[in-house]
């Protein structure tokens, strides 16, 4: 099936958009935890940020495919990052005066940013036809690479502005958070037309035409059992892998701080950890194009288990073994978002995608939520390993949820024969 003539501009408005807005989600990856820990005095309470802003995504995706499903992508989108600014330019302010009260406040804010940054992926595969989602949502993701990998990177420079004009150093990344989230809000904004979501809408219902039915769902199985399970299995992936890599990223760099390594080398490895989430993307995308989305979806969970054993036996001064972790860690991330986000897709019309999609990512955003908040508790009570080995062992559930869902319904099995048989009576 070819693709929409339109599709190879939208695909391009995003990919500006993805780079520019990675450099605002590497800011609460990189030093939520270690500024809410400085201005909070508390280990146990490191994962307080990760919570607020996974938690205030969930609010934001949610309201974004409301948004969507309503007007389209371009607004909602556009919002969600306008939003994202605002809520990066009040960490800084909350930093700058030490209010932990508004410090709060403004990373549930700032969590819209973050969530529209995922949901951007849904975008990417509104037009494009099922033998190429996969492809079309790891662009978008592979996008964000080079702000997502950068942002970490330039922890030291945007302190070293930050403590220049009298703000807190950990702030700096946050000022970049604002500046990026406001520049892809910008481009969207101007740029994405024609709306790829209300496009798809418009071409579903014009089913004469036989080029202009992207949306159809690529499974060969027929019924709408099976739709359903596509669903669930995608959602119960996406959230699970959420929930570990989440846990084990937040927690890493204060890990890594507390046995002596020095802020450049925990940003190193979540720098190396964030390239690994994205990419790798357009590699998986071929793969579930070309392999299916079952078996990428299937391959998420022995990946993370695989992290969390490595991070959980590396001893806490040994770099490169940590990053090789955490670089696993995105690497079972990727697998299982790109996968997933195929699933849901092709399980769902136009007119109900953007609705659900953003359901969708209301789990994720709240299955990260709890990762980290329960993160440094689990950390405090029984230490990093522990928290590593628990989520790799966890992650093993997406591979009897995938099983599941590509099970054949008896009554799909049953309904050939009783075809036959009839066939042979008459």
């Amino acid at each position: 099936m070819r693709e929409r003539p339109e599709q190879r501009r939208i695909l391009a408005v995003l990919v500006v958009a993805q780079v520019l807005s990675g450099a605002g989600l590497a800011a609460g990856i990189t030093v939520g935890a270690l500024l809410a820990e400085e201005m909070f005095g508390s280990t146990g309470l490191a994962g307080v940020p990760s919570a607020l802003f996974t938690a205030g995504a969930a609010g934001g995706a949610a309201g974004i495919g409301r948004l969507c499903r309503r007007w389209g992508r371009r607004p909602g989108l556009a919002l969600g990052y306008g939003t994202g600014a605002l809520g990066s330019l009040g960490v800084v302010v909350a930093a700058a005066v030490g209010n932990p009260v508004l410090l709060c406040g403004s990373l549930l804010v700032y969590g819209a940013g973050t969530a529209t940054n995922l949901m951007a992926r849904y975008a990417g595969a509104d037009l494009a036809s099922p033998a190429r989602r996969g492809r079309a949502v790891s662009t978008v993701l592979f996008a964000t690479t080079l702000g997502a990998v950068a942002g970490p990177n330039l922890v030291t420079w945007t302190g070293d502005l930050a403590r220049s004009w009298g703000i807190p150093r950990l702030a700096g990344p946050f000022m970049l958070a604002c500046v990026a989230f406001a520049a892809a809000a910008l481009v969207l904004a101007v740029l994405l037309r024609p709306d790829p979501l209300r496009l798809a809408a418009r071409l579903a219902a014009a089913p004469e035409r036989a080029d202009a039915a992207p949306s159809a769902p690529a499974s060969g199985r027929p019924g709408s059992d099976a739709q359903r399970r596509g669903l669930v299995a995608g959602t119960a992936v996406m959230v699970l892998t959420q929930l570990v890599m989440i846990a084990v990223m937040t927690m890493t760099p204060v890990h890594m701080l507390a046995h002596g390594s020095d802020p450049q080398s925990a940003g190193l490895v979540i720098a190396l950890h964030v390239a690994a989430m994205f990419l790798p993307s357009p590699l998986t995308g071929l793969l579930v194009d070309r392999y299916g989305r079952r078996w990428i979806a299937a391959a998420s969970g022995p990946l993370l288990l695989a992290a969390g054993v490595l991070a959980a036996t590396a001893p806490p001064h040994a770099v490169p073994l940590l990053a090789t972790a955490l670089v696993l860690l995105g690497l079972g991330w990727n697998a299982g978002l790109v996968s997933g986000t195929a699933l849901v897709t092709d399980a769902l019309p136009p007119e109900r995608r953007a609705a659900v999609q953003g359901l969708v990512d209301v789990g994720i955003a709240g299955a990260g939520a709890a990762g980290g908040l329960s993160s440094g508790l689990v950390v405090a009570a029984g230490g990093y390993p522990a928290l590593a080995l628990a989520g790799g062992i966890l992650a093993l559930a997406v591979v009897p949820a995938v099983g599941w869902s590509a099970r054949v319904p008896r009554t799909v099995r049953a309904a050939p024969a009783a075809a036959g048989t009839e066939a042979e009576r008459s």
